[in-house]
């Protein structure tokens, strides 16, 4: 079994920064491909970005020179590094893990922080 947990997140003015965390817990390994997402409300769950087992990245247009996903296996933490934010950043951010467990491939989520960008 897999617990994430996210932290990191809060009220911040246009423009300002934040670093979200998500610490991992459980059968974790190296290989997981982990990532975040976000759900504004009255939208749906959106990708942010994505980190995968050999350092590989990807992001959503949206954010692209923005933020920077980044992990730390020893520790089992994944991080979101977002700067220049804007309102439209505004919603909850979710950390996911995907990894083979058994016989087939499972994704595990976090419960959410949520990011409010407002002056």
């Amino acid at each position: 079994q897999v617990q994430l947990v996210e932290s990191g997140g809060g009220l911040v003015q246009p423009g300002g920064s934040l670093k979200l965390s998500c610490a991992a817990s459980g059968s974790i390994f190296s290989m997981d491909t982990m990532g975040w997402y976000r759900q504004a409300p009255g939208k749906e769950r959106e990708l942010v970005a994505t980190i995968f087992s050999g350092g590989g990245t990807n992001y959503a247009d949206s954010v692209k020179g923005r933020c920077a996903i980044s992990r730390d296996n020893a520790k089992n933490t994944l991080f979101l590094q977002m700067n220049s934010l804007k309102p439209e950043d505004t919603a909850v951010y979710y950390c996911k893990l995907t990894g083979f467990r058994g016989t087939g491939w499972s994704d595990y989520w976090g419960q959410g922080t949520q990011v409010t960008v407002s002056s």
